[in-house]
């Protein structure tokens, strides 16, 4: 525990501490409008699949943009201390970026995570680091999009570029850029997304040398160190609260792509004296596909479970992690040795990960978990040469599902959850930059788990490609097993790919594959719906009428799932109804 000594915490203003954190929290935020506003590509200037954080010069987190991603708040970290262990800070200069992309040792949870590290200086010293994290479209390896199924090894994902200076005293290395360039599919994205990176790292830098003139150096740094201990302050407090034990849960996943064997997650949640403890000992071994996960991605789901359950509105930095221990065992799935495959873990096991959590933390705190949501991101890389223009373009996006039910609320529908946040992207945009046209787009009937509050619905989306030979891969789940409903709330519905071919024929895909499809050729993708929670019986009758009406259930379902009988207007037969439930007990 590194809280400071009661001597120095006497220092702390609480009105400044409140003044710091706010001031800090915006730079990290303003360095994420900066990537978004002048980024390149659809995946970041759209769908805002980045993260943007301040840190020490001594390399502790003190904060994280908002609007960033979830899973890059446990990567970031170790991801900088990496790039520092191979680039000493004593050998930076002002203008210099570090980049790097690659999940070994420690570093982002797969390649297309490119991220870029710049020290700040203020008045020729040193005073902590800027640091952000966007997924690029490609960065080469076996198909568009670097997140291939049918691969074994890293080697197979793409372009692993260690820790190496991309820019000195502000100048781009451009034999390094050509370097990279010549390996991915995307050069004209990858290095408009690059830039934009580093101009959000300036913007950091601006900013933190702003708020030191106005307040001071010495002000500036002595409320980094605060704000982490007081964000480990309210952490103790919480997990005070808890009972006292251990509780067990086990997930699982739906094959690796290689094999269709189920892979277990298993996780022992124990709370003891000012600590939690999340062990994964008993999960499975590393698969051979790319479903495995290095430890920064494991702690990621761990620290974001906690702070969503124990205190939303908990500032994440390293003082959160302080009192948090994630044990995994090497060589198993959530801790994969060197050079087994990792490309999809992000967007499928990350998931798997957080429903094992929240199905412990459902026996420790049964009012705050959720149903579990649809348990995917649901990713689609779709890549091959655009007629349009001549030039190779791949299409990134991960499609969201329905969010499980909460214990006072239904779930949210449509939308992504957990270990991302990120946005869909606009028809418009899709069918402007890509060769590729959208059908319908819409949510999905029946897909939400019943309950007293039922879980939000999934979505799906059909689309015609245009492109010849064109590499689709899909990386999802939950294609057989339906997030799980609590407290007699009903599993949802899973998700489903078909591929409707040009000739009328249908092809169900798996949840994990790269395959090849023609000009002219649909697909329909499915995402699962988010699980119920309560007996179904307990639901308002008003409520279940409305998804009538909406067509999001029928008539049938309302009778026979939640007791509700519906006269042909599709009112309320409040009387059949009441004498249907009482029978039913």
């Amino acid at each position: 525990m590194n809280l400071q000594t009661s001597e120095a915490t006497t220092r702390v203003d609480p009105i400044t501490l409140q003044v710091m954190t706010n001031a800090i929290y915006c730079i990290a935020d303003e360095m994420m409008a900066a990537l978004v506003r002048t980024s390149f590509s659809t995946n970041i200037k759209d769908r805002r699949d980045c993260s943007g954080a301040v840190f020490t010069r001594d390399c502790e987190l003190v904060a994280q943009g908002e609007i960033g991603t979830p899973l890059h708040l446990g990567v970031m970290l170790p991801t900088v201390q990496s790039a520092l262990r191979v680039i000493p800070p004593e050998s930076l200069e002002p203008g210099d970026d570090i980049i790097i992309n690659t999940p070994y040792p420690q570093g982002p949870g797969h390649l297309n995570d490119v991220s870029i590290v710049s020290p700040a200086f203020y008045e020729g010293e040193l005073v902590g680091f800027l640091a952000n994290m966007a997924h690029h479209v490609d960065v080469g390896g076996f198909a568009p999009g670097s997140m291939p199924f049918g691969v074994w090894e890293h080697y197979q994902e793409g372009l692993q570029i260690p820790p190496v200076l991309i820019c000195r005293r502000d100048k781009l290395d451009e034999q390094m850029l050509r370097f990279i360039s010549k390996n991915v599919r995307t050069p004209v994205e990858f290095k408009g997304d690059l830039t934009a990176q580093i101009a959000a790292n300036n913007v950091g830098e601006q900013r933190l040398q702003a708020l030191m003139a106005k307040y001071g150096k010495d002000t500036v740094l002595f409320y980094m160190q605060a704000l982490m201990n007081y964000s480990e302050r309210r952490l103790l407090s919480a997990i005070k609260t808890l009972p006292r034990g251990s509780h067990s849960y086990t997930d699982f996943l739906e094959g690796d792509g290689l094999v269709p064997n189920r892979f277990k997650i298993g996780v022992t949640v124990t709370v003891e004296d000012g600590r939690i403890v999340a062990d994964f000992s008993d999960s499975d071994r590393q698969t051979l596909g790319p479903l495995n996960c290095r430890p920064p991605s494991t702690k990621a789901c761990v620290y974001y479970v906690v702070k969503t359950l124990l205190d939303p509105g908990l500032p994440p930095n390293s003082g959160f992690f302080r009192p948090i221990s994630v044990v995994t065992k090497p060589g198993t799935l959530l801790e994969v040795e060197y050079p087994g495959a990792c490309c999809n873990a992000n967007i499928v096991t990350t998931q798997r990960i957080v429903d094992a959590l929240m199905g412990a933390f459902a026996q420790i705190l049964p009012d705050r978990v959720s149903g579990a949501c649809s348990g995917t991101m649901n990713l689609l890389n779709i890549g091959a040469r655009n007629p349009r223009t001549g030039l190779l373009y791949n299409y990134i996006e991960t499609y969201g599902g329905g969010q499980g039910a909460l214990a006072d609320r239904d779930g949210t529908s449509g939308v992504q959850n957990h270990m991302t946040n990120t946005r869909n992207a606009p028809v418009e945009v899709i069918e402007s930059a890509y060769p590729l046209f959208i059908h319908r787009y819409g949510l999905v009937p029946e897909s939400a788990g019943a309950g007293r509050f039922r879980g939000g619905y999934g979505m799906f989306r059909e689309f015609e490609i245009h492109s010849e030979r064109t590499t689709v891969t899909l990386s999802s789940d939950r294609f057989e097993i339906g997030p799980w409903g609590l407290r007699q709330g009903l599993d949802a519905q899973p998700g489903s790919c078909t591929i409707v071919h040009r000739d009328g024929s249908r092809e169900k895909l798996p949840s994990k594959v790269t395959c090849t499809v023609g000009a002219g050729d649909r697909l329909i993708s499915v995402t699962p719906g988010g699980g119920g929670q309560g007996d179904p019986y307990q639901r308002s009758p008003e409520l279940v009428r409305r998804d009538v009406v909406e067509e999001l259930i029928a008539p049938k379902t309302a009778l026979e799932v939640y007791g509700v009988v519906l006269r042909d207007d599709l009112t309320v037969d409040e009387e059949s109804t009441r004498r249907r439930r009482q029978h039913r007990r």
